[in-house]
């Protein structure tokens, strides 16, 4: 029962076309395409039922052999069939644990083959069959559970369309996606899956992101804006520009780091892989010696004890112990996958459980890095005619600090007025006509330099952080706008519910100590620091752990790179369509959501919850049985059907638990 995190299951043929205008590529086709062979699949299922048959036919020989054995006294026609039994269901497993016993590794298969035919040796062939049947139906219910941890993962790679509708020499034509071009244009039509990463060229419609992003809510996709294999167009006919082959999508890059993330081991499998390492070869020892010490030296029955050691023997093999870590960490990488959260390894589900002090970027991160105005400040005017005039003036003008005026004046009302002689004044604001008079929208210093009455009037508001845009006349400073980074509403949140499970927050951002200020304490951040360079921040990340132990570093995985790489775990969001990000971050958020931190972490600790479960359980009822069958009062029947397939199915379905949880 050695568990196996790494087998995915090739993914189906999704395309069904119906449209007869379609012409099939079939010159661009090897000899045996994808989308025209069978899969693995089929094959497999055939595999299973072949199995079931044969675990059939064992169980009937079984439940003959202990009716001749028990009711019917016939003794030998029953061992005949306890014979058959073995050689049915015992071949692979003791041709696996001669296999690796040669290879230097003492494997469960190779206990329980000493176990059952000990077990002969002694006049118990009922108990030795049973062992084998019992043994190879564990290993197969095993299988059975653990492919269902990872049904995530063989979601995400159904996702994969395996021939796209492409558009060339004025025709469709249907090609397999490996064959389609960077460059080339292809059609999805309403209801269909997207085969590729591209730009829409033509048409909008809105898109369901939800397995590739986590979100529950369709988003509109028009001309210009990027698609995703494996989304579904909802409604609209598009025509999207290929920019990724099918090897470098984003589905292709999450289906690869989660299938590479369920083979990095955390502390804990690994602790547990050098236990049994060690706890395998003990195990026989003791079996031997319970076998010998009391035969030899106490003059006990040796049959008796050569018994008890068989049991014991079973019971004491860590198969359940051994696959209730990896299977608890498989499960919950695959569930935060399906919520759009990447994460690398179970190392990194384990850690993000122990996280003291998460540190944030700014900009990106905490903020959308889009400026707004947060507030009209009139010296001699009013609110609605500063606005007006400052919207008027900031609408024919592109940058981003015109743009956020425009937007908030549109939201109060306020359209924008004609404006005549017009001029933009490089780095320091924009002049216009509005009405017969001159107006001004700019910065400190272009009021300076007209002389301009009212600048007193700033100085309360100079060090509160945001960036301050004045309007006025050739004479007066009629107001100001205060504008500043637009915080995320779910970092509110997010700082409130980290604050409230005693984790610290912390901020480090390269701008400057007002803004930071601001903003932190606009968040209730507990402490920050500003003014950072990249290697600042590296510096400041290495001095949190000294303090804290385990540090989360949350930054958009590309400028914060360094910051993120040093930290106990380094979370990049908004990451879809970044190669960088995706590389860096241990864990990568795929949309611009900070509420996935508290899931993160719930799911972690839930996930570790499990893990702890599964171990106590483990060894609790495993030395229990032990115990009873160095007494006397444990069979080789509950040894197999309670301490090892009981058992091990048990730890597997606690850990499959995790996707249906609600974790709170």
């Amino acid at each position: 029962m050695i568990f196996n995190s790494t087998k995915l299951i090739t993914h189906t043929h999704l395309f069904n076309s119906t449209d007869m205008s379609v012409h099939h590529d079939s010159s661009r086709e090897p000899e045996t395409c994808r989308a025209c062979t069978p899969h693995k699949g089929p094959a497999r299922t055939i595999w299973k039922s072949r199995e079931i048959a044969l675990m059939m036919i064992s169980a009937m020989m079984l439940a003959m052999g202990l009716i001749l054995e028990f009711v019917l006294l016939m003794h030998q026609p029953a061992l005949f069939l306890f014979l058959i039994t073995s050689t049915l269901m015992g071949y692979k497993i003791v041709k696996e644990g001669i296999e690796r016993l040669f290879k230097g590794y003492i494997s469960i298969d190779l206990l329980v083959t000493i176990a059952a035919i000990g077990a002969f040796l002694i006049g118990h062939g009922e108990e030795g069959a049973a062992v084998l049947f019992l043994f190879y139906l564990a290993e197969f219910l095993e299988d059975f559970a653990t492919e269902r941890a990872k049904e995530s993962i063989r979601l995400l790679m159904e996702l994969a369309l395996e021939v796209a509708t492409v558009k060339r020499d004025g025709s469709r034509i249907i090609v397999l996606v490996e064959k389609v071009n960077v460059g080339d244009v292809i059609i999805v039509k309403p209801g269909e899956k997207i085969p590729l990463d591209g730009v829409v060229l033509k048409g909008s419609s809105t898109v369901n992101q939800a397995p590739i992003t986590g979100e529950s809510v369709p988003v509109f996709k028009t001309v210009g804006d990027e698609v995703y294999a494996g989304t579904l167009n909802n409604e609209g006919f598009l025509e999207v520009k290929v920019t990724k082959r099918s090897s470098e999508t984003m589905l292709a890059k999450i289906v690869k780091l989660v299938a590479e993330a369920q083979v990095r081991k955390s502390r804990t499998e690994k602790f547990i892989d050098r236990f049994s390492r060690y706890y395998t070869p003990a195990v026989i020892l003791m079996a031997i010696l319970t076998a010998i010490i009391p035969t030899l030296w106490l003059g006990l029955p040796s049959s008796t004890w050569l018994y008890r050691a068989l049991v014991l023997l079973v019971v004491s093999c860590p198969c359940a112990l051994a696959i209730s870590t990896p299977v608890a960490m498989v499960s919950g990488i695959t569930s935060a996958a399906r919520k759009g959260v990447l994460v690398k390894g179970g190392a990194y589900v384990e850690e993000v459980g122990k996280i003291r002090a998460f540190a944030f970027d700014k900009t990106g991160t905490l903020t959308k890095g889009e400026l707004e105005v947060v507030r009209v400040i009139p010296f001699k005017s009013t609110p609605k005619k500063l606005l007006t005039v400052a919207a008027s003036l900031e609408s024919l003008s592109e940058h981003p600090i015109a743009r956020a005026i425009e937007k908030y004046a549109l939201e109060k009302g306020i359209k924008p007025q004609p404006v005549e002689d017009f001029r933009a004044i490089p780095g320091k604001g924009v002049r216009g006509n509005i009405n017969g008079k001159m107006y001004y929208v700019g910065g400190i210093r272009l009021f300076k330099e007209l002389g301009a009455s009212g600048l007193d009037e700033l100085d309360p508001f100079e060090d509160e952080g945001y960036t301050i845009v004045l309007v006025g006349d050739d004479e007066n400073v009629l107001g100001a706008l205060e504008l500043m980074d637009k915080v995320r509403k779910d970092a509110f949140t997010v700082i409130k519910w980290l604050k409230e499970h005693g984790i610290k927050t912390i901020m480090v951002t390269g701008d400057n100590r007002y803004i930071a200020n601001t903003i932190a304490k606009r968040l209730g951040i507990d402490e920050f620091y500003a003014e950072l360079l990249p290697h600042e921040k590296v510096s400041i990340i290495e001095k949190l752990v000294k303090a804290y132990g385990h540090v989360a570093m949350v930054g958009d995985g590309v400028n914060d790179a360094p910051a993120l790489a040093r930290a106990s775990v380094g979370i990049a969001m908004g990451v879809m369509g970044s190669d960088v990000a995706l590389e860096t971050a241990d864990i990568a958020l795929m949309e611009d959501d900070l509420s996935k931190i508290p899931y993160l972490i719930k799911l972690s600790r839930k996930t570790l919850e499990i893990v702890k479960e599964n171990v106590v359980a483990s060894i609790l009822i495993k030395g229990v049985i032990a115990v009873l069958a160095f007494l006397g009062m444990a069979t080789l029947w509950i040894a197999v059907a309670i301490g090892d397939m009981g058992l091990s199915l048990a730890v597997i379905l606690n850990a499959l638990r995790i996707p249906r949880l609600k974790l709170k």
